[in-house]
């Protein structure tokens, strides 16, 4: 006779975006089917006595064998991109089907399944970037894959080949609004970055470290302040990805005072990296820190603390962007020494990601756990459409779930990473948690230090119109 659960976790100490509580955990055919004490024995068992079981993380900004056009090859499909974040303990990715200029937005999404193929070992749904926002796209093509479970789309204010002028971002914000589509957008000031790029290289300042240099503070905030007023023209909630420092925190509290519903993202990167690893005068290591907006300094990594504790960011993502540092393909396709404008962007981080914000946010009583669970999970399912199938822990919802081992004191070692990436910027960076069992609807793909993942294990996720997308309400007065 079959036994009622494929697996019990037993004695967990859960946490979700709202609760704390000691339970088993009953899981049958990749979902939890039961809650409770002392539940019937399983197909097989789990002993979490002693530790947290959370749900899986959720990163919903990530890169994975995105197409380029300038030489450089992204090192993670979605095998090894897939793989990497299993074993830092997330169990859904949501990388970016990406538009290149004059192609259709509905073959972009074709060519993005074809390179997912069967590769991916946990679950993935795809964000869209829009790139060229043709009739077409705005009137036909977008509104039909909004409605088929593509319901994010991120767009760009800076890269030639990715960015969308002001009138073009708002023609795409009615299409969300009208859609109940949720908007990412990268704000920064291409002409700004462009006049002073030009600038820094007729100086001969040419190193990785005046990357930042060429991206101040001020073109992330202006692009931010924008991006919120033409939000607030069409009435429709945006999400501001990738914030790197106060100024541009100061333009989302600001919207957010006001009533408006922007939402803000940040990233490892600007807890723990600063402008100083982009390295000094001729120092080509620097490269494998440049990622944009660039990171900041101590000042601003405390304020980014700060907005994340506060509740002014939502999200907390990886932004993993994964480019090697040796080979003609990469950070240095451009050469051996090229100038900072011709480094390949990004960096890796879908494996550092929760065990860096656990150790350094919970584990130092910056945040709690409730806050660490909706920042990378909860609210992450929310934003995108994919809640209360993912997110949580509850009945009903899939069995994707992380037993924390948060006993052990280790640093950070690229040669203990799973991506295919040949570097991390965050080498020797210690922390005290990390997953020691990652469940994949109710499969475990990483346990005790062993990759358990099968290629194809994980599924497409079409997702439904987020609620936080949903334009505000004024309520009638009731007199």
């Amino acid at each position: 006779m079959s036994k009622l659960f494929d697996c019990v976790i037993r004695n967990a100490h859960c946490a979700t975006a709202a609760d704390i509580f000691d339970a088993d955990i009953g899981i049958k055919e990749g979902v939890i089917t039961a809650l409770g004490k002392g539940l019937p024995e399983g197909e097989t068992e789990i002993d979490a006595k002693g530790r947290w079981v959370l749900p899986g993380g959720i990163d919903g900004h990530c890169h994975f064998d995105q197409p380029t056009n300038d030489g450089t090859v992204m090192a993670d499909d979605f095998l090894s991109g897939t793989r990497s974040a299993a074993c830092g303990g997330t169990t859904t990715v949501i990388p970016f089907a990406l538009q290149q200029k004059g192609q259709s937005l509905k073959a972009a999404v074709a060519d993005y399944h074809e390179r997912a193929g069967q590769k991916a070992v946990i679950d993935y749904a795809f964000h869209m970037i829009v790139s060229d926002a043709t009739e077409t796209v705005l009137s036909e093509e977008l509104p039909a894959l909004i409605s088929q479970g593509y319901t994010s789309f991120k767009i760009y204010m800076t890269y030639d080949d990715l960015k969308l002028g002001d009138r073009e971002i708002i023609d795409v914000l009615s299409v969300a609004r009208e859609e109940g589509a949720m908007v990412m957008i990268h704000a920064e000031n291409a002409d700004c970055i462009a006049w002073l790029t030009e600038r820094l290289l007729k100086a001969g300042k040419t190193a990785p470290k005046y990357h930042a240099e060429s991206r101040p503070m001020l073109v992330e905030r202006e692009a931010t302040h924008r991006a919120i007023a033409f939000a607030e023209l069409v009435d429709v909630p945006i999400l501001i990805v990738h914030v790197s420092g106060r100024e541009a925190v100061e333009q989302i509290r600001w919207a957010q005072g006001q009533g408006l519903r922007v939402y803000g993202e940040t990233c490892p990167q600007y807890l723990f990296l600063t402008a100083e690893d982009l390295g000094l005068d001729d120092d080509m290591e620097g490269a494998k820190c440049i990622c944009s907006p660039p990171p900041r300094d101590k000042g601003n990594q405390q304020v980014i603390w700060n907005a994340l504790e506060s509740g002014t960011f939502q999200v907390f993502s990886s932004d993993h962007a994964p480019f090697r540092f040796a080979g003609n393909d990469g950070k240095l396709a451009t050469g051996e020494t090229p100038s900072f404008d011709q480094i390949a962007n990004g960096i890796p981080g879908v494996e550092t990601r929760l065990a860096l914000l656990f150790s350094h946010g919970v584990n130092t009583g910056r945040m709690d756990i409730n806050q660490f669970v909706g920042l990378t999970s909860t609210n992450v399912a929310k934003m995108y459409g994919l809640y209360p199938r993912k997110g949580s822990i509850a009945v009903g919802a899939d069995a994707d779930l992380v037993i924390w081992d948060t006993d052990t004191v280790r640093s950070i070692s690229n040669d203990q990473l799973h991506h295919n990436v040949d570097y991390t910027p965050y080498e020797g960076i210690k922390v005290n948690a990390w997953p020691a069992t990652t469940m994949s609807r109710g499969r475990i793909v990483w346990q005790d230090g062993r990759y358990l993942g099968t290629p194809g294990m994980g599924q497409f996720l079409p997702c439904d119109r987020p609620t936080p997308a949903k334009p505000k309400v004024t309520a009638p007065d009731p007199l």
